[in-house]
């Protein structure tokens, strides 16, 4: 009798399987997670991410991961270079999750034109080149799904991070306007995380910060980077095949 995976080790959605899926920003957080589920529902991951000593790393964190590129999603050449890359080693795209990005706790009048540039040009333009790339891809072949992380921050004003707010607001946008573009044949939705504890977040909070959101939040914590990829998985799978155009909150209860 062969063993049996434990639950968290099989695949929950098997027409995942053998599926080409590209993760930006996934040497770390919920992007890392997000590539190693894909990996476990039997799909071909290819990492893109600008942190060239995570990536050293990464096939060893992720066994059986197809491939893990070094591009800053906010060059368009860069990009570019990377789906041709992606599609050297799968053959093209079938689903897609624009998830790199940063962000930095500031003060609305300290924001510097430098941060501003890398926060637009990483977090909203690194999900339009991202998209374009995918989109040429997909509308070729007559389908695909396009999946954004998004943010609870894209929703409401939250002091402190004025350039991360407006980017991932303006990426729901984005979104909306894909799925009505590009239906049926293709289909975009995206994921707003609340608090998730992330290296980003890590960065950013003391311990103490840390405890004071999560009294704030109704769960009474953090989301796990792994819970957040585990949506992303439905969202991509054929259970998922009547929503676009959608985003949902995984947040613990913070905006209800």
């Amino acid at each position: 009798m062969t063993d049996v995976p434990p639950s968290h080790e099989r695949a929950s959605f098997p027409d995942l399987v053998g599926k080409r899926v590209v993760v930006t920003g996934g040497a770390s957080g919920i992007g890392m997670a997000t590539a190693a589920r894909f990996v476990r529902e039997g799909s071909r991951v290819v990492v893109l991410d600008r942190d060239e000593a995570r990536l050293a790393s990464l096939g060893d964190e992720i066994p059986g991961l197809a491939g893990a590129l070094s591009a800053d999603v906010s060059s368009a050449a860069a990009v570019r270079d990377a789906f041709a890359e992606v599609d050297r080693l799968v053959g093209g795209v079938d689903v897609v999750i624009a998830n790199a990005g940063v962000s930095f706790r500031t003060p609305f009048d300290e924001i510097t034109d430098e941060q501003w540039a890398t926060v637009v040009g990483t977090n909203l333009g690194g999900a339009f080149l991202t998209a374009r790339e995918a989109l040429r891809r997909m509308k070729a072949q007559g389908s695909g799904v396009l999946l954004f992380t998004a943010s609870t921050n894209g929703l409401a004003g939250h002091p402190f991070y004025a350039d991360y707010n407006a980017t991932k607001a303006g990426v729901l946008l984005l979104m909306r306007t894909i799925a009505r573009e590009y239906a049926p044949a293709i289909r975009a939705n995206a994921v707003n995380p609340g608090y998730v504890l992330t290296p980003m977040q890590r960065r950013e909070y003391t311990d103490e910060m840390l405890a004071a959101v999560n009294e704030t939040i109704p769960l009474r914590r953090h989301a796990r980077p792994e819970e957040v990829a585990a949506l992303f998985a439905f969202l991509a799978s054929d259970q998922a095949a009547y929503m676009t155009g959608a985003s949902l909150n995984i947040d613990g209860g913070e905006t209800a």
